[in-house]
Parts: C-alpha cells; sequence; structure tokens
C-alpha cells in the first residue's frame, strides 16, 4: 500500500533545497564573520608578512590610548614598536596642510581622514609623516593610496608635546 511521505518524515537531505542551504550559508557568513575578524585582529594586531614586506593596518595601528602631551614610546604598543626600521606598506588617505601642487617631498597618512576622529580631536598616533625619499617621484592622491617604505616608531616631542609617534621613509605610492 502506498503512503504518503509528509515533510516531517522526510530525511534532511530531502528536506534542504539547493536555495535554503545557500541562505543558510549567508545566514552563518552575515554571523559568524564579524566574529572571525574581531579574533584575527586581536591575534595579528593587523600586521600580515607578505614576502620581505609587512603589510599593516592603519586603524589598528592608531587605535591605542596615548597621553597627547606626555606620552612616551613606552606607551605604544609593544607589537607596534617591534615596527621601527621595518619595510611596510600602509594603506591611507593623504593629507597636506601646507603644501602646493606638484611633485612631494613629504605629507602625512591617515587611515580615514573623514573617519578618525568620531572621538574627539584628532590624535598624533592617527598621522604617519611621511617623507619622500630623494630619487622617488610621489603626487598627491585623492583617497586610500598604499605606501611603501621604512617606518620609524617611537615618541619625537616639539615644544613640550608630542610631534609625532610614526614616521616613514617613503619609497613608491600607489
Amino acid at each position: 500500500m502506498f503512503e504518503p511521505r509528509y515533510a516531517w518524515k522526510r530525511s534532511l537531505r530531502e528536506r534542504l533545497s539547493r536555495r535554503s542551504a545557500l541562505t543558510a550559508a549567508a545566514a552563518a557568513f552575515v554571523l559568524f564573520y564579524p566574529i572571525y575578524t574581531v579574533v584575527e585582529s586581536a591575534i595579528t594586531h593587523g600586521i600580515h608578512q607578505t614576502g620581505n614586506l609587512l603589510i599593516v593596518d592603519m586603524k589598528a595601528m592608531s587605535d591605542f590610548n596615548m597621553d597627547q602631551a606626555n606620552g612616551a614610546t613606552a606607551d605604544i604598543p609593544r607589537y607596534y614598536r617591534d615596527l621601527d626600521g621595518k619595510r611596510v606598506m600602509l594603506a591611507g588617505e593623504m593629507w597636506l596642510p601646507d603644501t602646493a601642487s606638484g611633485p612631494l617631498d613629504r605629507f602625512q597618512l591617515c587611515y580615514s581622514i573623514s573617519s578618525c576622529c568620531f572621538n574627539g580631536p584628532p590624535k598624533v598616533q592617527h598621522f604617519v609623516k611621511a617623507t619622500v625619499l630623494p630619487g622617488h617621484d610621489v603626487e598627491f592622491t585623492q583617497g586610500i593610496v598604499n605606501v611603501v617604505g621604512t617606518l620609524h616608531v617611537g615618541v619625537e616631542r616639539g615644544d613640550g608635546l608630542v610631534k609625532s609617534v610614526y614616521r616613514m621613509d617613503v619609497e613608491k605610492v600607489q
């Protein structure tokens, strides 16, 4: 005798269609990807090595508290102090407060000029003082650029205040 197969009696494989499987996969991605990025960032601190180049997340690199007047190099997290003298690539926006057009010999680099400072005035660790090495031509570029060069980490003071935390000798801007 023929017995009707009700949905609750079907196997899981029979009940799942491709569409529902894709929907479940998309929901899992939406739920678990943010968790993955937070855990990955906590483990790597935004530092990844590709060949002889360290790719560093500027937002992560600037996200620590430091007294803007009396800060010391010891206030910079150890994993960023260890980048001193290393060849790195930073992605950010160029900021030129006092430079005219033409080839640049220096600029400031910030991970995002429009969104770096929602919690008050900009902090010195949000900016990298970039100096273009002689023989390298760099023009101002709007938007996000990749800057490659040697990073120098440590507090530089002037007029009784912290003037810079990060400085970079720029080889190229892409």
